[in-house]
């Protein structure tokens, strides 16, 4: 801190100079156009107030009423700054000029109101999920060997009419990963933390959306109902 105001930042001393003159040549420009008193000292203070206001709309968001709004501030301390330097005769300020300066409050006014109130524009951005979408590892399904049919003996002279049934098909038995079992174990978890009440396996299938004789083993290795 100390060191900084030994040390004063040159492009600051630089500001304060600029703005000094610059509302010092407004001030000078609003006497000569009739606005005498502290009215002439509110003219220098408006259109910085309207510069300022400009360019932080200019930093959050450039759109082109900032642009605009920032132009017209500026050119008026230009203008101001170019018209006291011996360019107008302030003795005799033309009508225009006149005009001008009376109906900047009105002006500055309605900027700096669009300006503030006149919402930003902001990207959407989509809300996180509840609950993060873990990878499902892939379930291998794997048949019982089924047992070798033994060959039929001789036929007995007379054969039976009816024919003979087919065996009936072994149901597939599921190989359920641990990490999967890990995975349902934790949206169980989440459930009975949330609903105070533990999931049905009716639930944990819809939840899954895995094939339904996976989700049967799953529930029966966590003892669900």
């Amino acid at each position: 801190m100390n060191r900084a105001l030994h040390r004063p930042d040159a492009v600051l001393v630089q500001a304060v100079i600029a703005g000094a003159l610059s509302f010092a040549h407004l001030h000078d420009l609003a006497a000569a156009a009739g606005q005498s008193g502290w009215k002439a000292w509110a003219y220098p203070i408006s259109v910085d107030l309207l510069l300022v206001a400009a360019w932080r709309r200019l930093r959050v968001g450039r759109d082109g009423a900032s642009w605009t709004w920032f132009a017209i501030a500026l050119a008026a301390s230009l203008g101001a700054n170019i018209a006291t330097a011996g360019l107008l005769d302030l003795d005799h300020v033309p009508a225009w000029l006149r005009i001008l300066v009376a109906g900047w409050p009105a002006l500055a006014f309605l900027g700096g109101t669009l300006l503030v109130h006149t919402p930003t524009p902001v990207a959407a951005t989509e809300a996180p999920s509840a609950e993060p979408e873990l990878p499902l590892p892939e379930v291998e399904l794997h048949r019982a060997d089924t047992a070798p049919v033994p060959a039929p003996a001789s036929a007995p002279a007379e054969l039976d009419p009816s024919p003979a049934k087919p065996p009936a098909p072994v149901p597939a038995v599921p190989t359920v990963p641990a990490a999967l079992v890990d995975h349902a174990r934790s949206i169980a978890d989440a459930h009975r933390k949330t609903t105070g009440e533990p999931i049905t396996a009716d639930a944990l299938t819809a939840r899954l959306g895995l094939p339904g004789p996976t989700c049967q083993a799953i529930a029966a290795q966590l003892e669900l109902t």
